[in-house]
């Protein structure tokens, strides 16, 4: 395969939302480039990129798939992406990697949940976009209504490129305003007829190919000048007006197609080839340390590792994009964060599961290799003596949490060890033990993320699971002062064991006054505790009725206490405790003595501290269409949530809401359901908040009644 220099290379992300037809448009560009000879369907499960099972099996992509084509001198990578949310990881790795972003729009719907979702993930990039009204053929297609609808939502950058002579059933004409001729396309798609624009369309698209002019003239001061000077611009000054607007974010160019029919999607790959910014127009890698690495062959290699898939029967494989210099068959790179060399025995160029060798790749571009022994997504090589690390990947904080369950105790250890290698796949994916909760728990950011986890543990490594709801992190306090004591006393026979102990508990708070000066405090210790919150912890033990030596092992008795509080056995958090007088024994007084004396005193004075049980809150942002916001509101009042506003972003509403974590098992199902799949949420920890009485009571007897056998 000819080897492409960073100048005729175009990296493009196919995005969108569910159903918008980024699949077929993909057949559609290595059909037109001869890389297949048929189109496939997803009807037929022969597509190249939705080749995994699962994804043929559910109709959907699942991952986001590398193909590529060669179209007049240039070399376009595409990354196809999946459309729902649930995974996300895939489409913002695709995103970090691409130079251009086509985002796909459904031409019966416009702007949907499911493209402002996207839209926050290109704009945190600052990626050039493009978008592509598809589906122009479909009966209840409405182009006008799809392009106000990106007009109202996304602005003036909005650029109208082409537009249908007709829609619907009878489509097969577009004008094409920066050629200002007619496409006109056979029956069953393909290759069209360049046609002189109908008299009855001349008035409508001179008039929109003025505009377009103006638009391109905007964004170089050379431009507006020759704009000025002869009234118009030719077709290559248009082009580089409407490159520089692309890359800084003021042009947004809108394409017509029928992926399904194969209209339209031939020019939009002459269009990429033509303006799209290659590489090297790109905007430059940002190392760590704040860095710029431009896309330059001449300087020593770097490739960043945007994913990594493992193949049954094959081993790892490891998708990069090389950042500068180039990679071969005999490379020797080092991992910047591990420090391992890495050796390069094969390079590929993806096309969906099919893999063509070469010899090397040059910066800008993004290929595979296999078997890479220490590295994986998010990670950087390097050249030896050139040290760098790529700024790595944020991915979004997690939805969704489920206890994993295996069927077989003899399995619990081969499941963990399988979640870690699905962790490594996908980095939205966490996994984690609770010695806390004692449940192996994972995060995800929906339901259909964590069932085709579910999936490939049970079809791909034959273990056999349950999804359990998880339980709660609550955490354990006291809202008043109190005092105790407790005498601990053994006698079995030679040396006995006797410790006695007086303590005083008190709710603690950042700033709050140091003890009066009836406690003469002799010592203080400030222990910032692993599961969040304080434990201020003074000794004011005078005239030696406790030798100085037994007040660790108070401390040790009060800290195991708190790692598993009275009401419920949840994390204690935010109390001082003041030792102040006691008793010991010269001979039976020891450490275990003074640390069950130290723990039962503790609890002692805990129960009757009023003790106030605390939940994980969160904050939830919830995007929904205005006409469902009542249903939504209404099931977030029945999980005790606090609204704390509501904000209109374009056509659809954003509302805060504060809810306990108890209150969000399932929550995205639910959502799903009231809004038919077009309502979307992200949620954070905030804080931990006193739970309701009752609901206290409840669990606290919950906690403390015996299991049923």
């Amino acid at each position: 395969m000819k080897v492409y220099d960073e100048k005729h290379l175009k990296n493009i992300v196919l995005l969108g939302a569910p159903k918008s037809g980024k699949t077929l448009l993909a057949e559609d560009m290595i059909f037109e480039a001869g890389i297949t000879h048929r189109r496939g369907t997803i009807e037929g499960k022969n597509t190249v990129s939705d080749y995994h099972e699962i994804e043929q099996e559910r109709g959907n992509s699942v991952f986001a798939t590398c193909l590529h084509t060669e179209w007049k001198d240039y070399k376009i990578n595409i990354i196809d992406t999946p459309g729902f949310d649930d995974f996300a990881g895939e489409m913002i790795s695709s995103i970090r990697v691409a130079d251009t972003c086509v985002l796909v729009i459904n031409a019966q719907h416009g702007v949907e949940v499911g493209t402002e979702l996207i839209w926050n993930y290109v704009d945190r990039f600052q990626k050039p976009i493009i978008f592509a009204i598809n589906q122009v053929d479909h009966p209840k297609s409405d182009f006008d209504s799809a392009l106000a609808s990106l007009r109202d939502r996304f602005g003036a950058p909005v650029t109208q490129m082409q537009y249908p002579v007709q829609q619907g059933e009878g489509f097969n004409c577009i004008i094409d305003l920066l050629k200002m001729v007619m496409y006109k396309f056979p029956a069953d798609g393909g290759k069209p007829e360049k046609l002189p624009i109908p008299d009855s369309e001349k008035e409508k698209a001179n008039k929109l190919h003025n505009e377009l002019v103006e638009k391109a003239a905007e964004n170089d001061e050379k431009l507006m000048e020759k704009y000025f000077e002869k009234g118009t611009l030719d077709e290559d000054e248009m082009r580089e007006g409407l490159k520089q607007g692309m890359i800084h974010h003021d042009v947004f160019p809108v394409f017509v197609m029928s992926a399904k029919k194969n209209m339209g999607s031939g020019r939009m790959m002459g269009f990429i080839d033509n303006v799209a910014p290659s590489p090297r127009e790109a905007k430059p890698e940002v190392t760590t340390d704040g860095k710029e690495i431009s896309y330059d062959p001449a300087k020593q290699a770097v490739l960043f590792i945007f994913k990594t898939h493992l193949e049954p029967n094959l081993g790892k494989l490891s998708y990069f994009k090389v950042i500068s210099g180039e990679v071969t068959t005999a490379s020797e790179l080092i991992n910047s964060q591990t420090d391992s060399v890495e050796r390069f025995h094969q390079l590929f160029i993806m096309d969906g599961k099919n893999r063509t060798p070469v010899e090397k790749l040059v910066a800008g571009d993004i290929g595979a290799t296999l078997k890479l022994k220490d590295t994986y997504t998010n990670q950087t090589l390097h050249a030896k003596g050139f040290d760098v690390t790529i700024q790595p990947i944020e991915y979004p904080e997690p939805r969704i949490r489920t206890a994993v369950i295996a069927l077989s105790k003899n399995d619990d250890e081969k499941i963990g060890e399988v979640l870690h290698k699905i962790h490594q796949e996908d980095p939205t994916i966490l996994v984690e033990y609770s010695r806390e909760l004692k449940q192996l728990l994972i995060s995800g950011q929906g339901e259909m993320h964590l069932a085709i986890c579910k999936w490939f543990l049970e079809t791909a490594y034959k273990l056999h699971v349950n999804f359990e709801s998880p339980r709660i992190s609550y955490r354990e306090t006291i809202r008043k002062p109190m005092d105790a004591s407790y005498r601990h006393k053994k006698q079995s026979g030679g040396a006995g064991q006797f410790g006695e102990v007086h303590m005083r508990i008190e709710p603690y708070y950042e700033g709050m006054p140091e003890p009066s000066k009836e406690f003469n405090v002799r010592g203080k210790e400030i222990i910032d505790l692993e599961w969040g919150g304080k434990l201020v912890f003074y000794n004011c033990i005078v005239g030696g009725v406790i030798d100085a030596r037994f007040i660790p092992s108070i401390l040790k008795g009060v800290m195991e206490k708190m790692e598993e509080g009275p009401i419920t056995g949840s994390y204690v958090r935010d109390v001082r405790v003041l030792i102040y007088d006691g008793k010991m024994h010269a001979v039976d007084s020891n450490d275990i003595s003074f640390k069950i004396a130290g723990m039962m005193a503790f609890k002692e004075a805990f129960m009757k501290a009023e003790p106030q049980l605390l939940e994980p809150v969160y904050d939830l942002e919830i995007l929904v269409p205005e006409e469902i916001m009542g249903d939504v509101m209404g099931d977030l009042q029945t999980r005790r949530s606090m609204i704390m506003g509501i904000d209109a972003k374009g056509n659809y509403q954003v509302i805060k809401a504060r809810t306990p974590l108890a209150e969000l098992d399932k929550y995205s199902t639910t959502l799903r359901s009231l809004s038919q799949g077009r309502a979307n949420f992200s949620q954070r920890f905030a804080e931990f908040a006193p739970v309701p009485f009752e609901l206290q009571q409840k669990l606290a007897k919950a906690q403390h009644e015996p299991a049923e056998v």
